[in-house]
Formats: structure tokens, sequence, C-alpha cells
């Protein structure tokens, strides 16, 4: 897994967590956190609106 949340930039929409095909991202109370479960698909950096994930492949 090679997923970075910036929590400082992130909204809490819970928009990466809705779109986590491997469901991997979860909303827990103000931030979000990834588990082992995160195939680094980039979908969640795609949809954030605020620009706080970063994904290396």
């Amino acid at each position: 897994m090679s997923i970075k949340i910036n929590r400082y930039k992130c909204g809490y929409c819970g928009a990466c967590v809705g779109v986590c095909p491997s469901g991997a991202l979860e909303l827990v109370e103000t931030w979000v956190e990834a588990n082992d479960c995160c195939t680094s698909c980039g979908l969640c950096a795609k949809i954030c609106p605020v620009g706080a994930i970063e994904v290396n492949k």
C-alpha cells in the first residue's frame, strides 16, 4: 500500500470511501484511514475534491 492522506487538507467528505473498490478506506471520526486492502488503484485520489490523497504505484 502506498497511499498518503494529508489530514490537514482532507475535508472529510467521504467521497474516497465511496469509490474505493476494495473497501480499503474508512472514515473514522475526523479522519480517513487506509488499511492493507488498498491496491493503489488511484480512484480515491482522482475523486478527492481537495487533493488530499497521494497514491504511489
